[in-house]
């Protein structure tokens, strides 16, 4: 079984996928969606520094089901409510020598070596090759690569960021099937401008860690590195990295793509974790419309003396309308079997929203409720079991502001 992933990875891997970011969101953070803005430029446009900064203040209301505890031991069924910083970034991107594209942002509200988000430098040879080097997006999902402050909804989707269920007490194995900031390159290109593809290595350890810290695989005998990558197409031109904005209303751009990876020896060095995933994306004047599928193999090393394996499955479909040209209205369902393909049960969760964009100062209201509801389940200590940790009731309201 490790050797036919292995060899679906790597296969993926010599195709893979994504386009060139586009100008207009190639900071993966603030969409500048055609304007200009405040920027330093030398007159023969080699040489380029433009700043910018994101601050989302949010609010939250999130309810707990019991899970059959006892009212004395639960009496509290409201937590993680209040006042939130999401995003506090600070950061300046550009150009240099004509063919050299650079970003660094720090995030103020993130802690240890998360506060350096990014940082890198992308050398594009021609539109078919490049090579970016640094701390970026690893090339996995619509969701994480949509630029930060451009998404449907003010949350990503539950079955992309919550940690998977384990019948074993490891507390270091709580692996979630999404890929988000990591330290490596990237080669990655568009071709005949339809074609796009991405093939990295990555540390593997997320945006926390900016150290190297890896070892060699026991079993593989390889570097136990993220080896990740992407393929796509896009028939009429490169999408840009949004879910929708009001100075974008005429773009007609459709994205379908394929992506796998492997983090070899990850959390902690006891699992090697396989993803791959299938998207498609549309934009079409005021309409956005997306859907995504990804699925997870968790296998132990051998060290750890487990013979189980698991396989998870997750995804989502959503879409936004603007009603006018400043009010989009959101909708998503996703759905994530937690407790894996060998058990029953599945986590239901559907979402509705509302986004105003305010004329002419670049802030973004942001409203969504969200349910999380469950089916399915063998007996009710799985149906309790499955969704630890997760809000049965989520309401979220979010302004933004970009520069």
């Amino acid at each position: 079984m490790k050797k036919i992933i292995a060899i679906a990875a790597l296969s993926i891997i010599a195709l893979s996928a994504d386009a060139q970011y586009d100008a207009d969101t190639e900071n993966g953070v603030v969409s500048f969606a055609g304007r200009k803005g405040f920027v330093w430029e030398s007159k023969d446009g080699k040489f380029e520094f433009k700043p910018y900064l994101m601050v989302q203040t949010a609010v939250d209301f999130n309810w707990y089901d019991s899970e059959g505890l006892d009212p004395a031991y639960n009496q509290d069924k409201v937590h993680n409510t209040g006042f939130s910083i999401p995003y506090a970034v600070l950061g300046f991107t550009g150009r240099a020598f004509g063919f050299i594209t650079y970003n660094l942002s720090i995030n103020a509200a993130a802690s240890g070596a998360g506060i350096l988000q990014q940082a890198w430098a992308d050398m594009k040879v021609s539109d078919g090759f490049g090579v970016k080097v640094g701390k970026f997006k690893t090339p996995f999902t619509h969701a994480t690569l949509t630029t930060l402050g451009e998404t449907l909804f003010p949350t990503l989707p539950l079955s992309l960021t919550s940690p998977v269920i384990m019948p074993y007490s490891l507390n270091a194995v709580t692996p979630s099937m999404m890929t988000d900031f990591d330290l490596g390159v990237e080669f990655h290109g568009m071709i005949k401008g339809k074609w796009g593809y991405q093939a990295g290595i990555f540390n593997g350890t997320g945006s926390n860690v900016n150290l190297a810290t890896k070892t060699f695989s026991d079993d593989w005998h390889i570097p136990s590195l993220l080896y990740a990558g992407r393929f796509t197409f896009q028939p009429w031109g490169v999408m840009p990295a949004t879910q929708g904005n009001p100075r974008q209303l005429g773009l007609d751009k459709l994205l379908v793509w394929v992506s796998a990876s492997m983090n070899v020896e990850s959390e902690n060095e006891s699992t090697n974790d396989f993803r791959a995933g299938v998207e498609l994306a549309w934009m079409h004047k005021r309409l956005y419309l997306a859907g995504e599928a990804y699925y997870m193999h968790v296998g132990f090393t051998k060290r750890q003396k487990i013979n189980d394996s698991f396989n998870y499955l997750g995804g989502y479909v959503q879409g936004g309308y603007f009603i006018t040209d400043r009010i989009q209205g959101a909708l998503r369902y996703d759905f994530f079997d937690r407790n894996g393909l060998d058990k029953g049960g599945l986590l239901n969760m559907p979402a509705i929203g509302i986004n105003y964009y305010f004329k002419g100062v670049n802030l973004k209201l942001q409203g969504m409720y969200r349910y999380m509801g469950r089916t399915g389940h063998a007996t009710q200590l799985d149906r309790d079991n499955d969704d630890l940790g997760l809000a049965t009731h989520n309401a979220t309201v979010q302004i933004q502001y970009t520069f």
